[in-house]
Parts: C-alpha cells; sequence; structure tokens
C-alpha cells in the first residue's frame, strides 16, 4: 500500500520537543494498560475473572490470589481508559517505536495472556459448552448446556445455560476440537480454545504488518490498530471472544483479494513478479479470498458485511466478482449446511435483542412505556436498517480512496454505530479493517470508533454478572442503561455530522479539480 500525500501529510505536529514528550507518554499509557490488563489474568479467579474447573496443573495457570472485586474492576477500568487515552496519541504521534518493535510486543502479549485464564467476561465457558456437546454428538443449535447439568465443562455455565449455541458452525467446529483436546477438563478446554484465539490474534498482526509494510507510516498504524491495541489486546487477547477468529478469516480475505489485484497487474504484494499466467494466478487468489470470507461469516454471520467491499472494487468485472461470490456463497452454504437445521434458530431470535448499552435501549424504553411489552421489535429493526443506511452512505462519501478495505472498514463501522445490539469486542473487525484502509489518511473516522469502543467498554465493567460486587450495581443501573446510551448517541450524532460535512468537502475538492469545458 501506498499512501496519499495530499491526504496524510495534511497532519499538524507541535513542536517537536514538546511532541516528544507527549509521544512518550502516549506509549507509556498504552503499555500500562497492557501490563494491568495482564496482571488481572495472572491474579486469578475474580469478578474479572472466572474460575475454570480442572486439574491445577493444567494450563492456563494464574497466582490465584483471589483479589478483591473492587480491586480488579478499578484496574479494568484504568486499562480502558489509560489504552483509550494512549492509543489516541500513539496514532497521532510523529515518533514513535518503529513497527516490528510494536508488532512483536502486541503479539508476545497474546502469547502471555493465552497462558493466563481468559478475563472480562464469562462467554468462553459458553463456547467451551457449545464445543463439548459437539463433541459428543449433540446439536449445540437444538440442545442447552442446561440439559447436561451433570457434565463438567457444561454445568460450568454462568450464563446463558439455557440458551443455544448463537455462533457460525466454523467456531463451534474450533470449540469441538478444543473440547476433545480437553475432554473433562473445562480448563484444558479452555486452554486449547485460548491457544486458537492467540494463533489468530497474532495471525492477523501478521497478515496487517505485511499488508503494510511498505509504508512504514501505515505500517506503524497498523500494528497500533491491531497487534499493540490494548482496548483488543483488553476483549479479544484477554477476553477471548470468539470475534478473533472471524477478523482473521476476514483480514486474510482482504489480503488474498489484494493480491488477486496484485497478479492480474503483474506482481503479488511481497513476492516475485507474475508471469504471463497471472490472470490464471489471479483467479486463485479470488478463489482464495472468496472461501475465507465464507470460513469468517461461518464464524458470525455480521462478518459478512466485510464482502461488500471486494464486491465493491469488482462492480465493473462480473467475471472476477463471480469467482469471489460463488465460492463465497459455496463454503457458506457447505458450513451451515453441514452445521444441521437449527444453525440459524437462536441467530434469528437474537437479531430482535437490544444490548441495554446501545441508544435503541432508550428507544426500546419509549414504545414500551406508548405501547406495551413487544410493540418494540419491528420499529427498532427497521429504524436501525435506515440509520445503519444512512451512516454508511455518508461515510462512504467521505472515504478517500474507496478501495475494499476502505469500503468494509465504512459498512462495518456504519453497523457497530447502528447495531441494536452490540458489544465492545465487536469494535476489533472496524480497527482492524482500518489498519488495511490506510488509517493516516482516515484519521476521524478511527477517533470515532476508539471513542466507542471505550465507552462501551466502561459499560460492560465486568461484562459478567455472577461476581459483581453488590455495591457496584450501579455499574449496570447507571452506567451500562444511562450514562453509555446517551454517549453514543452523542457519538452517534457526532458521526454522521462529520461524515456529512466531510463528504461534501470531498465533493467540492473534486469539483474543483475537474477540467473544465
Amino acid at each position: 500500500m501506498t499512501r496519499d500525500p495530499a491526504v496524510v501529510d495534511d497532519r499538524r505536529a507541535p513542536a517537536r520537543g514538546a511532541f516528544r514528550g507527549l509521544d512518550a507518554a502516549a506509549y507509556a499509557a498504552v503499555g500500562l494498560s497492557a501490563t494491568l490488563t495482564v496482571l488481572i489474568g495472572l491474579l486469578g479467579p475474580s469478578a474479572m475473572v472466572p474460575a475454570l474447573p480442572g486439574p491445577a496443573w493444567q494450563p492456563p495457570y494464574s497466582l490465584g490470589a483471589r483479589p478483591d472485586g473492587h480491586l480488579v474492576i478499578v484496574m479494568a477500568a484504568a486499562a480502558i481508559v489509560l489504552g483509550g487515552l494512549g492509543l489516541a496519541g500513539a496514532l497521532r504521534a510523529r515518533s514513535g517505536p518503529a513497527p516490528r518493535l510494536l508488532l512483536v510486543a502486541g503479539c508476545a502479549t497474546a502469547g502471555l495472556l493465552a497462558l493466563l485464564p481468559p478475563s472480562g467476561s464469562a462467554d468462553h465457558l459458553n463456547y467451551a459448552a457449545y464445543g463439548r456437546l459437539a463433541a459428543l454428538g449433540l446439536d449445540p443449535y437444538a440442545v442447552t448446556p442446561a440439559e447436561l447439568p451433570a457434565d463438567p465443562v457444561t454445568g460450568a455455565v454462568e450464563e446463558w445455560a439455557g440458551v443455544t449455541s448463537v455462533y457460525g458452525p466454523v467456531a463451534t467446529a474450533v470449540h469441538a476440537l478444543a473440547s476433545l483436546v480437553g475432554g473433562d477438563s473445562v480448563r484444558l478446554t479452555v486452554f486449547a480454545m485460548a491457544a486458537f484465539n492467540a494463533a489468530a490474534f497474532i495471525g492477523t498482526a501478521l497478515l496487517l504488518h505485511r499488508f503494510t509494510r511498505a509504508d512504514a507510516v501505515l505500517c506503524r498504524r497498523a500494528a497500533l490498530l491491531w497487534a499493540a491495541n490494548p482496548l483488543m489486546i483488553y476483549h479479544l487477547a484477554a477476553g477471548m471472544h470468539v470475534d478473533t477468529l472471524a477478523v482473521a478469516c476476514m483480514v486474510a480475505a482482504l489480503v488474498a483479494h489484494a493480491a488477486g489485484n496484485a497478479a492480474r497487474a503483474g506482481a503479488v504484494p511481497g513476492g516475485p513478479a507474475v508471469s504471463g499466467g497471472s490472470v490464471i494466478s489471479g483467479g486463485w487468489w479470488r478463489a482464495g479470498s472468496g472461501v475465507l470470507l465464507g470460513l469468517g461469516i461461518g464464524v458470525k454471520l455480521n462478518a459478512g458485511l466485510v464482502a461488500l467491499g471486494p464486491a465493491w472494487e469488482l462492480r465493473r468485472s462480473p467475471r472476477r466478482l463471480a469467482v469471489v461470490a460463488g465460492t463465497a456463497t459455496a463454503t457458506v452454504l457447505l458450513t451451515y449446511g453441514l452445521a444441521g437445521p437449527h444453525v440459524l434458530d437462536q441467530v434469528g431470535a437474537a437479531s430482535k435483542k437490544v444490548s441495554l448499552a446501545t441508544p435503541w435501549q432508550l428507544v426500546k424504553t419509549g414504545l414500551q412505556a406508548a405501547f406495551g411489552p413487544g410493540a418494540y421489535s419491528s420499529w427498532i429493526q427497521l429504524g436501525s436498517t435506515l440509520l445503519l443506511a444512512c451512516l454508511a452512505w455518508l461515510i462512504l462519501r467521505a472515504t478517500p480512496r474507496a478501495t475494499a478495505p476502505a469500503v468494509a472498514a465504512a459498512l462495518v463501522a456504519a453497523w457497530l454505530f447502528a447495531a441494536p445490539y452490540a458489544l465492545p469486542w465487536y469494535d476489533g473487525l472496524a480497527f482492524a479493517l482500518l489498519a488495511m484502509a490506510g488509517g493516516a489518511s482516515w484519521p476521524a473516522l478511527e477517533t470515532f470508533v476508539l471513542a466507542r469502543t471505550v465507552v462501551l467498554s466502561l459499560g460492560y465493567l465486568p461484562a459478567r454478572e455472577a461476581m459483581r460486587p453488590a455495591d457496584l450495581l450501579w455499574l449496570k443501573t447507571l452506567l451500562r442503561e444511562r450514562v453509555v446510551p446517551w454517549s453514543l448517541l452523542a457519538l452517534t450524532l457526532a458521526l454522521a455530522w462529520w461524515a456529512a460535512r466531510a463528504g461534501a468537502r470531498a465533493r467540492r475538492r473534486s469539483a474543483s479539480a475537474a477540467p473544465r469545458p
């Protein structure tokens, strides 16, 4: 990738001496945030870290200090705030560590966290239970963990025990494989899943580094937006959410798509020039891109928004578009078809839910007060769809260059702000796409996504309800249910205002640059 000097060089920096000090402070905050995340896991079971039944000699390991719930929640809040402020400063810094150093530090931290118990939520216990059901020959899309209460793995679920799986068949296959490794031990099953998660996180970091390595500025930003991003370390490396697998598939798909473009032009990124068979080579890259897109959708359906990026770029090449769309569709049909008739049951139910911390919770409350319970679902679905379309159109108009990653980033960002049900770890997909889109030319959108992640993360402290101290109930009733929805509403309005203004400026520049008759 190459920079657009007309956009990148427009950044302004303060006096050199003062800025060096600010740079150091920003990177120190990033490092301290990641350290706090590691310490939360290292201390062992707490309000932030669910206990993992199983022999103590099995990984993951911790000190077993059982710290006070107030302490670890304060540590988590500090990690989020420091991480957000530090990342914002580092993304705007003129100086800083070499991209490779950031890459190594982030990957090493992710590897270390795989050896520690997951923190932040209890979702990994759900993953283990669904994987266990699949490994036992049962259908996790039709059988709930609560139906096997005596099983050591399904019986360990803290939340959603009476709910069938909402995750895609590719994610379930990974969890089933981890269950075969872990057997009756929750601890070993979780560690096997953590190993897959760390491999996906590190693999994504390496792909982003390779994709942007031709430009030092973009390469450093890519490392900050993913590998060394303290918020992604907190949610995806330490939290071990299934979104990491989806992000890895989608980033790999876009890298393969770019390789197909380069092969058609005569050279594969990072590789030797392609000879006269470049069109055939490009076809193979595009087929691979389609398969990877299908696998990502097989992890989480909403990751399918990324597929619209390559589709937009190939809209004038029906044959190449057909290769990508055909292989992606075939992969999706195969994976979901093999999963059985109930694979989408819970997805349909989940699509009607509204999470407590989104602005749609305010709409839901108002509609229920006016029309009674159950009256909100169709109106909110319609409203969120219209908002998604509006935000996507506005952001796309403000896009510096409509490449496949940029279009995908715009659509995913619009979805994050418009969705009735959204959680902070969903933002990992947006960060990875922004890294590929050339974030140095799109700082405003990065800022909105970063602010959203910080605000929403504070609203989910902790994401698990089981061991939150009783006197911290206000974290849910005040912060999550009131402060965060209003804050996100303000951010959404600000995003729309910025995108409208940025798009109008871009159109004026294009009009003034157009040749006059």
